[in-house]
């Protein structure tokens, strides 16, 4: 009796230490990179955002682990101004055509009572990977009570310097060339 109540112990604790880890799509019309950068040296804050966004997030909270892949289409930029967008888009700043997607890949990283709050990645963008880190500011699991199924959300900031990328436009114009990024991000359990 004893041998099995130790056998059955065993295989319970064995099956929480090795919980698989969940993946997440990420959910386009609920992600949406924005990002402010400088105009004129401090004249004024323009932000963007990014409309088309994919990926997928896996997440182990019982090992406090994950993996973060998403890819954004660069030509989805929008300023809401027309001429700006179209700017962005030509080869003086993100040269699209040549370079349509930018990506972010890392590991969720820092996990307190179960939720990262960081993560440690490298962001292509212009054809340039560099590290960037990015700080988790809320993070959320839950039942999505609308569509039933099973979600986590995020929001998270980070910053970089453009021009470490070769996206430099302006800096003869005293254009400062950080970059703050603002992301809220959902994924939808595969």
């Amino acid at each position: 009796m004893k041998t099995q109540l130790l056998i059955c112990l065993s295989l319970a604790a064995a099956g929480t230490a090795y919980a698989e880890p969940v993946t997440y799509n990420v959910d386009p019309e609920h992600s949406h990179p924005a990002f402010e950068t400088d105009h004129f040296g401090g004249l004024s804050v323009w932000r963007g955002v990014f409309g088309k966004t994919a990926g997928k997030i896996t997440l182990d909270k019982a090992a406090s682990t994950g993996t973060v892949d998403v890819t954004v289409d660069t030509s989805s930029v929008e300023f809401g101004h027309a001429k700006l967008n179209q700017h962005v888009n030509g080869p003086e700043i993100l040269d699209t055509a040549k370079f349509p997607q930018a990506t972010y890949k890392g590991t969720l990283a820092d996990f307190k009572d179960g939720a990262p709050t960081a993560v440690k990645g490298d962001l292509t963008l212009h054809g340039v990977t560099k590290p960037v880190v990015l700080k988790i500011v809320s993070f959320k699991c839950m039942t999505n009570p609308m569509s039933k199924k099973d979600v986590c959300g995020a929001d998270a900031e980070g910053k970089f310097n453009r021009a470490d990328f070769g996206v430099n436009y302006g800096q003869q114009f005293g254009f400062k060339q950080d970059v703050v990024l603002r992301i809220q991000v959902e994924g939808i359990k595969q």
